[in-house]
């Protein structure tokens, strides 16, 4: 403990970063990336960063090698910030729950005015100690359905990039901890100190939106469904206005019959589902093309670019327009 206490002995703010097995590495380094970079008016440091483990012994990783961190779980009690770093999660693996009772054990040690911050998935283990119990938290959105259903007590919202509660907060997938951290930073020290340090780790230093405009949403692929052909016959023809009527016609059977039975197989009911299909052949149209706004919401049975404006944002939550400039960004500077 006395050379914890050594390490961490001149920092301004103390970040402790605690990994599990099965650590994702991107992630792992992230606090460290953007707490470091943050600079006082005279460059000095405002952070201190240092890794541990439950154990204090080497972790291993998802990927194909194995970690070597300088602190065990004694570390955290010096900790103003404490972040847990996302890992690869098996819900159906007993091996996961190795790691919560000495979790739960290392919480308890924190000083009542510690900050706790976890990145994607180290939501889960929080979740499972209790430790989120009646907040609202995220994590990354191919997780939110399962954390729903094992962690009721959670107000689990998968939409965001990250949640601040406070001393708790948590983020959703990868580059959302960058989000996350870049926030913290300018909590504690202002936009202009987040801003050089977003600049220094050439990234933005804002992001508009949420996890909702990365989402990839699959439609239910069974063709002995009911509704299934009337799916296909509607997706064959987003350009033209349709009716509930007209999907129940075409399933040959009444509104009420087709709207229940559509609600049973695809989980909402058929004018929201035709919205995001709409919605989703838009977010197609702003990566892949060039065409303006107001052709985009033709093509995509909006109408008018007033419409397809409030329904992406509503959606994903920015505007077709920084859609576009965040996911065309990328193939104009290959």
């Amino acid at each position: 403990m006395a050379n914890v206490c050594k390490d961490l002995a001149m920092a301004v703010h103390r970040v402790v970063v605690l990994a599990f097995p099965r650590v994702y590495p991107f992630e792992l380094g992230i606090p460290a990336r953007v707490f470091r970079a943050a600079r006082g008016p005279d460059g000095e440091r405002l952070y201190e960063v240092a890794t541990c483990s439950l154990d204090g012994g080497p972790v291993s990783t998802a990927e194909d090698f194995d970690l070597v961190v300088a602190h065990g779980a004694e570390a955290l009690a010096a900790a103003d910030t404490v972040v847990v770093a996302p890992f690869q999660w098996d819900p159906e693996d007993a091996a996961a729950d190795s790691v919560l009772e000495p979790l739960a054990a290392a919480l308890r040690t924190l000083r009542p005015s510690t900050r706790v911050v976890s990145l994607c998935t180290a939501a889960v283990p929080l979740a499972a100690a209790g430790f989120l119990d009646g907040r609202p938290a995220t994590t990354h959105w191919q997780e939110a359905q399962r954390c729903q259903e094992l962690f009721p007590a959670v107000k689990w919202d998968a939409d965001v990039l990250f949640v601040d509660d406070g001393d708790v907060l948590t983020s959703a997938g990868v580059a959302a901890g960058v989000d996350l951290c870049l926030h913290i930073v300018r909590q504690d020290h202002g936009s202009a100190v987040a801003n050089g340090a977003a600049r220094y780790c050439v990234v933005p230093p804002w992001r508009e939106g949420g996890q909702a405009q990365f989402i990839e949403r699959a439609v239910p692929a069974d063709p002995s469904a009911a509704t299934a052909a009337t799916r296909a016959w509607a997706m064959a023809r987003l350009d033209q206005p349709i009716a509930l009527a007209e999907l129940a016609g075409h399933a040959r059977m009444s509104v009420r019959n087709f709207s229940r039975r559509f609600r049973q197989e695809v989980g909402m009911t058929p004018v929201d589902w035709l919205i995001r299909q709409r919605v989703d052949l838009a977010r197609h149209l702003l990566e892949a093309t060039d065409l303006p706004i107001d052709h985009i919401a033709e093509r995509a049975g909006f109408g008018t670019a007033a419409s397809l404006r409030q329904h992406v944002r509503a959606a994903i939550g920015v505007s077709p327009n920084a859609y576009r400039r965040t996911f065309r960004a990328a193939e104009t500077t290959t």
